[in-house]
């Protein structure tokens, strides 16, 4: 698989290792927009613009490593579900439930997909979703 179907393409299946150099890639692209915007080298529409670019690549890592987890790709919704969580606005319920609602539920589903995606290996040869785990040729 190429640096263009890694990237742009929600067909096939990706290994861990490929899952975790996008994320690294990724977190490192996002420090380094924040880091312009707080130091004023970049405006925070531009930065914006950005950050909304990197979203298709990465629905398309997440999706081939679900893929090759031998679920489909609606499973990403679950990431969506927790972000909208924790930018939502919670003061309406007490104590203990806006706690639960906005920061526990939201961050165990990270966590729970994370898990699933990093640590856990995929099916072993062919499943619904294609051929056996392919390799990003780099070059």
């Amino acid at each position: 698989m190429g640096i263009q179907q890694w990237l742009f393409s929600i067909k096939g299946r990706i290994g861990r290792r490929d899952f975790w150099l996008w994320m690294v890639i990724w977190v490192a692209a996002m420090a380094a927009l924040f880091y312009a915007v707080d130091f004023n080298l970049l405006a925070s529409q531009s930065a914006a613009f950005m950050l909304v670019c990197l979203l298709w690549p990465t629905a398309c890592v997440i999706v081939k490593r679900l893929h090759d987890r031998g679920k489909s790709g609606p499973w990403a919704l679950l990431l969506v579900l927790a972000w909208m969580l924790l930018a939502g606005n919670w003061d309406m319920l007490n104590g203990s439930l806006q706690w639960a609602v906005g920061r526990f539920i939201p961050v165990l589903i990270m966590v729970m997909m994370f898990i699933d995606l990093g640590a856990f290996v995929g099916t072993q040869g062919e499943n619904k979703f294609g051929k056996d785990t392919q390799d990003v040729k780099y070059r």
